[in-house]
């Protein structure tokens, strides 16, 4: 058991469900070693630069509560309610039950917080079923990812992630960078546990508990790679464990200012290990390139958070459709045709997007572990194409907007000595200026703004290299393009045999 978990058990807070308040209080109490513009901030729940978000994620804590026929239900060991999230579904409608748990919180922040904790609930909630499949190297590591699990959801923790090696030498691997110890590796093993020295890149959110330290997927060599196979949790605040955070886009501007980058901050670091001590009880992967390589597919894992980042991305989609309609009745530009396609693109995406997440729900089926497990097809469609879309529909809120987005007052302006110029001059079709502005100000958010662009970087690039995910689309779906392949050779035969048949003598 993990000091986290010790000190956990013996202050018997094991009591399910957290709200706001407990949320904030542990991170005041247990704070992660965050740092900011060159120095550590000691109070991450007041820093102008990160409050915001803090304040979101302690809101969506409460909101569990407040929708709790949906987000909560009795927990298998304790009775206590706990987050639906981390439910280990058994059939289609517990399956269906998470995902409106999930839309809950995505609706609040409208899909702009890609880090909300129930995106690694549905992680560990993967590799503790797949535990067998851990166990198979170690039996501690399957035991370890079972009551870390366990807890997880009995103290209703926040965690952060984190996967990829630092860009260094983007041409070699983690062994053959100038420093070795540049990505995050072992450092020593003792009969306790081991060392890790190093950095890892990107964890987002990390105003939160503690840390899931993902096995990478890009793991080749048995001999070189061996020293950067691992996967483990352990709490953000463990000694020698820091984050270098890159600067805040929550500006500390009003929420009519910077609607949304006031909100929904959620933060990006680098994880530096400073030589941080893991105990053998918090590890689930060790030393094992393959097992590392396939823990993703195997576990589930990789198909549950794909389940919640699709739930995301429809209510993201849904956002923009809602935000685009308004912008174009308050300017009376619905009469435009070249308006009416820009709204029907976005249209047509959340109904893709939609589609994709019933058919993936329709087509699960029970995986090896027992687990009401979505189809992987569907959703890695999904998570394929929307890196392709959210830019695009970005753009087109741009174009709605024009030059309305870079010329809107701020909310000093309105209270202001200029106020009747601007109640006469940004007034619109179907809005007067108090109408107008907000609205046309919460869409630069969403498009201009450092925060509405960060979310397009972040959408491009959510699981990885677009290139490289394609790749391993093609790869992991090769039997069912073959087949495909196969049925179009077949009538390209039959055709030239038809063809040839009427022409006796004349051979293929």
């Amino acid at each position: 058991m993990s000091k986290s978990t010790q000190d956990q058990s013996s202050k018997g807070v094991a009591t399910g469900a957290r709200r706001g308040e407990q949320v904030l209080q542990r991170l005041r109490e247990r704070p992660p070693a965050i740092w900011y513009r060159g120095e550590q901030v000691k109070d991450i729940t007041t820093h102008p630069a990160l409050a915001g978000g803090v304040r979101t994620l302690a809101a969506l804590y409460d909101l569990q509560w407040q929708k709790s026929d949906l987000t909560l239900y009795d927990s298998p060991t304790t009775g206590n309610k706990v987050a639906r999230s981390f439910m280990m579904p058994r059939t289609h409608e517990e399956l269906a039950s998470i995902t409106r748990s999930m839309k809950v919180w995505e609706d609040y922040t409208r899909g702009m917080m890609g880090r909300v904790p129930d995106y690694i609930n549905r992680a560990i909630t993967g590799y503790a079923a797949g535990a067998p499949f851990l166990a198979e190297a170690d039996p501690r590591f399957g035991a370890n990812a079972v009551r870390y699990y366990e807890y997880l959801r009995e103290n209703d923790l926040c965690l952060t992630h984190t996967l990829i090696p630092p860009q260094a030498n983007r041409a070699v691997s983690s062994a053959k960078q100038a420093d070795p110890f540049l990505a995050a590796r072992i450092k020593e093993e003792t009969d306790a546990g081991i060392v890790i020295r190093g950095c890892r890149m990107l964890a987002t959110l990390p105003i939160s508990d503690e840390i899931m330290v993902f096995p990478s997927t890009l793991l080749k060599s048995p001999d070189e790679d061996a020293p950067y196979a691992f996967g483990f949790s352990i709490p953000n605040d463990t000694p020698g464990l820091r984050f270098i955070c890159r600067e805040s886009v929550d500006y500390g501007r009003s929420h009519y200012d910077h609607p949304l980058g006031s909100r929904f901050e959620e933060m990006d670091a680098v994880v530096v290990f400073d030589d941080v001590f893991v105990p053998w009880e918090a590890i689930f992967l060790y030393r094992d390139i393959k097992r590392c390589n396939d823990a993703y597919a195997r576990t589930g894992a990789v198909v549950h958070m794909t389940h919640q980042v699709v739930v995301k991305n429809i209510a993201k989609t849904e956002f923009l459709l809602g935000l685009a309609s308004l912008m174009v009745s308050s300017i009376g530009a619905e009469g435009f045709q070249h308006i009416q396609e820009k709204l029907a693109e976005i249209w047509v995406n959340l109904e893709t997007m939609k589609a994709f997440l019933r058919a993936a729900e329709a087509d699960a089926k029970l995986d090896e572990w027992g687990v009401m497990r979505p189809d992987w097809n569907p959703l890695d469609a999904a998570r394929n194409l929307f890196p392709r879309l959210y830019p695009r529909m970005v753009e087109i809120i741009q174009q709605i907007g024009a030059s309305g987005l870079v010329a809107m007052p701020t909310e000093a302006d309105l209270k202001g000595p200029l106020l009747e110029d601007i109640r006469k001059y940004y007034q619109a079709a179907r809005a007067d200026a108090f109408e107008r502005i907000p609205l046309f100000r919460l869409a630069w958010d969403t498009c201009l703004s450092a925060f509405g662009s960060r979310q397009v970087l972040y959408e491009r690039f959510f699981f990885g290299d677009p290139v490289r995910m394609a790749g391993a689309l093609v790869s992991g779906h090769q039997a069912q393009i073959q087949e495909q392949a196969e049925r179009v050779r077949a009538f390209v035969i039959a055709n030239r045999d038809e063809a040839f048949a009427q022409a006796p003598g004349k051979q293929a």
